[in-house]
């Protein structure tokens, strides 16, 4: 079997990714003390990414992209994405819950650093791979190498945060109308994954209608969807007329991480940043209907 390694800026940025990632989780394995959960979901990101960056780089280097399982035209991008996305969630995360008010040995602190800052360089070298990679005006492509198809992964990453602060502690079963925001959430998500799986799995074709207007009446059904959540969700939590609480506790400052009402904070915003993706994956899905068919 003939090894085939070509020289170019995607095969660099994959390898400075695949480096970065490992450095980051070794370091932090190796003396970061990581005493807390929130430590694992970090290496696992950092792990994830490198893992699957090499797995890329070995298909694509013994040529075999016709026997992979998945469409090779949309895998390795939406990995990329995704790499990007857990990588920039643990350069939040880390330093959030290991390095803030942190004052212990020094070498653990300086290992702490040393994670953080290469997670920021795995994330940027992750940004240029699919920058690298996506698909250019009047360039043949994926459908996961186009706008909408980038979108889409960040709506699931987006939703899938959503979940975890809603989750813990439980924040949705107050009423029915927060109910419906979990409803839309899940939906949305779900129909989101489902189209990336199908992409990333060439079964579109499948389908006894036209994915592509599938794909806009989707968008459509999602902006308003996620309109009705992001308006719901802050006026049952902060608005006190409906049982919510307006003003930050002042315990709130004292622990490390994320409180109950920074959580409820963040669905917020990240319901309204799903709702301008989610916009943003209408117009482009428009424009794919009504220009090209």
């Amino acid at each position: 079997m003939a090894v085939v390694l070509r020289s170019s800026p995607l095969l660099w940025a994959r390898v400075a990714a695949m480096v970065f990632a490992c450095v980051a989780f070794s370091v932090a394995l190796y003396g970061a003390n990581l005493t807390h959960g929130t430590g694992d979901w970090c290496v696992f990101c950092w792990s994830f990414s490198f893992v699957g960056t090499l797995l890329i780089i070995l298909v694509e280097m013994f040529g075999l992209q016709t026997r992979a399982p998945v469409s090779w035209k949309n895998f390795p991008i939406t990995f990329a994405c995704y790499a990007s996305l857990l990588c920039l969630s643990a350069s939040i995360i880390f330093p959030l819950y290991f390095m803030k008010g942190y004052a212990g040995r020094t070498e653990i602190f300086n290992c702490r650093i040393t994670s953080t800052v290469f997670s920021c360089l795995a994330t940027i070298a992750y940004l240029s791979e699919v920058s690298l990679s996506k698909a250019r005006p009047g360039e043949v492509a994926g459908y996961m190498a186009t706008a909408p198809g980038l979108l889409k992964v960040c709506e699931t990453f987006v939703a899938c945060i959503i979940f975890v602060f809603i989750s813990e502690p439980v924040s949705y079963n107050q009423n029915a109308a927060t109910q419906w925001c979990l409803s839309v959430y899940c939906i949305c998500f779900i129909l989101s994954a489902a189209i990336i799986v199908m992409c990333v799995g060439e079964c579109t074709g499948c389908l006894p209608f036209s994915f592509a207007r599938f794909l806009s009446s989707y968008a459509l059904l999602a902006v308003v969807m996620y309109l009705s959540a992001t308006i719901i969700w802050p006026i049952y939590k902060f608005d006190e007329k409906h049982g919510g609480h307006s003003h930050r506790p002042n315990s709130c400052g004292s622990g490390t991480g994320l409180c109950s009402w920074d959580k409820l904070l963040a669905i917020s915003v990240l319901s309204a940043l799903n709702f301008i993706l989610y916009l943003a994956d209408l117009i482009y899905s428009a424009r794919l209907v009504f220009v090209n068919v």
